[in-house]
C-alpha cells in the first residue's frame, strides 16, 4: 500500500510516497522512505508524528493513502511568541509617545 511522508524546514521540504506492507507502522514508512538519507542529522526521537494533522504515535499502523507528518519542535509556543511581540509593539509605541 502507500502511505506519504512529509516533513518541512523552513527553506526545504520534503515529501515521498512509499509503497509499505498492510500492517506497517509510522516508524516503519518513516524507514522505508529516504527521510534519514536527505536528513541525516535528524533526530526523531524529538519530533512528533501525525497523519493528516492528528497526533499519532510511532506505533500506530497505518492505511491506505495516509500522509505521515514529522513535526519539528517548535521553539517557543506560538501563543508566547505572539505576546512578546504584542509586549515590544506595546513598548515601541509608549517610546514613540513620549517623545512627541
Amino acid at each position: 500500500m502507500q502511505v506519504s511522508i512529509c516533513y518541512a524546514l523552513p527553506q526545504r521540504q520534503y515529501l515521498e510516497t512509499v509503497d509499505v506492507a498492510e500492517g506497517s507502522t509510522v516508524s516503519e514508512a518513516i524507514a522505508a522512505s529516504r527521510l534519514l538519507e536527505a536528513f541525516p542529522d535528524l533526530d526523531l526521537s524529538s519530533h512528533g508524528f501525525g497523519i493528516f494533522a492528528k497526533l499519532a504515535k510511532a506505533d500506530t499502523v497505518l492505511q491506505l493513502g495516509d500522509r505521515v507528518e514529522i513535526y519539528r519542535p517548535l521553539p517557543r509556543k506560538p501563543r508566547n511568541a505572539r505576546d512578546v511581540a504584542d509586549k515590544k509593539a506595546r513598548i515601541r509605541a509608549k517610546k514613540e509617545e513620549q517623545s512627541t
